[in-house]
């Protein structure tokens, strides 16, 4: 099961991402953003699920397999980066702190509704 979700969400985030990319240019990762920002929301979600007392095993599934693939630390990095090799270094702090920002605010607001 484990395998299935970690596939899923790698399908699921190459996916997206392509999607936005084409949308939105390529201006900003707006797809990795975007893929990011959703996963932490999840990610929060599911934390405040799983602490009211449901199965465990579905942070295992969903958690580290589904969301684990989905979003993609090695993409944001990569992409901060090359803005920062490419000498647009303020697009790249720009962009690295609003992933972050975005990505903590999410999280927050995941864990707060998965609370009910």
């Amino acid at each position: 099961m484990f395998f299935l979700a970690a596939a899923s969400g790698g399908m699921l985030r190459f996916w997206l991402s392509n999607q936005l990319s084409r949308w939105l240019g390529m201006a900003l990762p707006w797809g990795t953003l975007a893929v990011n920002v959703s996963g932490a929301f999840a990610i929060g979600y599911l934390a405040a699920w799983l602490l009211a007392g449901t199965n465990s095993s579905l942070w295992l599934i969903v958690g580290i397999g589904f969301l684990g693939a989905y979003t993609t630390v090695s993409s944001f990095s990569w992409q901060s980066f090359s803005f920062w090799l490419s000498g647009r270094r303020a697009r790249a702090i720009a962009y690295t702190f609003v992933t972050l920002l975005l990505g903590i605010i999410a999280v927050a607001f995941g864990f707060h509704w998965g609370q009910g």
